[in-house]
C-alpha cells in the first residue's frame, strides 16, 4: 500500500499520476501510458477516490477518472477522457481520446467510444459503437463532426451502432442491435436499422409483473 492505495501484483506506474485514497489496482495493468509524442510524466493522470481498477487496464496520461470508477479486465482508456465519479467502464471497453463521461454511468463490456459525451446515469449494453468520421479516413477528421451526445438517464441495447454526430435525448430507450442514423427525441423508444420512434417510454409494460412500468423507480429519485 502507497500514498493511501493500495496495489496488487506489478503495476506500471508513471510519474505525474495523483491517486486517491481507498484506490485499487490490481496488477498487471500500466498507468499513465504517455500518448504518441509524449514522453513519460509530461501530462498528468489524476484518479479519484476508492476507484477499482482491474486486471490488464491501459490508462493513459492526460485522463481524469472521478471517485468511485471501476473498470473491468483489459479496459482501454486513452488521453483525454473524464469520467465522472461512480461510472464503470466495462471488460475490454475502448475509450479512445475526448469523451466526457458523466456521473454513475455503466459502459458495459466491449464498447467503443471517440469523442463522446454521455450525461448522468447512462446505461450502454455490451458491445455499443460509436462511430465519430463520416467519411474515414479523411485528413480532415478531427476538424469534422465528431462523436455523439447522450442525455442523462438515456439507455442503448446491446450491439447497436451510434452514427456520427447524433444525439440521443434524455431518458431514450434504443432497442438492441439498432443503427441510429438521426436524433433521438427524449423519452422516446427507437429501435431498427434505421432506428425508427416505436414509442414512448412512458407507454412501456413491465413483462415480469414485478414494477408498475419499467423505468418507474426513476421517479422516485429524481
Amino acid at each position: 500500500m502507497s500514498d493511501g492505495f493500495t496495489v496488487e501484483g506489478e503495476a506500471w506506474i508513471a510519474p505525474n499520476v495523483q491517486i486517491g485514497p481507498g484506490t485499487l489496482i490490481m496488477g498487471p495493468c500500466s498507468i499513465g501510458m504517455p500518448p504518441r509524442g509524449a514522453k513519460p510524466g509530461q501530462l498528468p493522470l489524476v484518479i479519484g477516490r476508492d476507484c477499482i481498477i482491474r486486471p490488464y487496464t491501459t490508462i493513459y496520461a492526460g485522463s481524469t477518472l472521478g471517485d468511485g470508477v471501476q473498470t473491468g479486465q483489459g479496459a482501454s482508456i486513452r488521453e483525454g477522457n473524464t469520467i465522472g465519479d461512480g461510472s464503470s467502464v466495462g471488460t475490454h471497453a475502448t475509450l479512445e481520446p475526448g469523451n466526457r463521461i458523466g456521473k454513475n454511468c455503466r459502459i458495459h463490456s466491449g464498447c467503443f467510444m471517440e469523442n463522446v459525451t454521455l450525461g448522468d446515469e447512462v446505461f450502454l449494453g455490451p458491445n455499443v459503437v460509436f462511430t465519430d468520421d463520416p467519411h474515414p479516413p479523411c485528413p480532415r477528421y478531427e476538424d469534422c463532426v465528431g462523436g455523439g451526445k447522450v442525455g442523462r438517464r438515456a439507455a442503448i441495447g446491446g450491439n447497436s451502432t451510434i452514427l456520427p454526430g447524433v444525439i440521443v435525448g434524455e431518458g431514450a430507450l434504443v432497442g438492441a442491435g439498432s443503427v441510429i442514423v438521426r436524433e433521438v427525441p427524449a423519452g422516446m423508444v427507437v429501435a431498427g436499422n434505421p432506428g425508427r420512434v416505436i414509442k414512448a417510454v412512458s407507454e412501456l409494460t413491465c413483462r415480469s409483473g414485478l414494477m408498475e412500468r419499467p423505468y418507474a423507480w426513476r421517479e422516485e429519485s429524481q
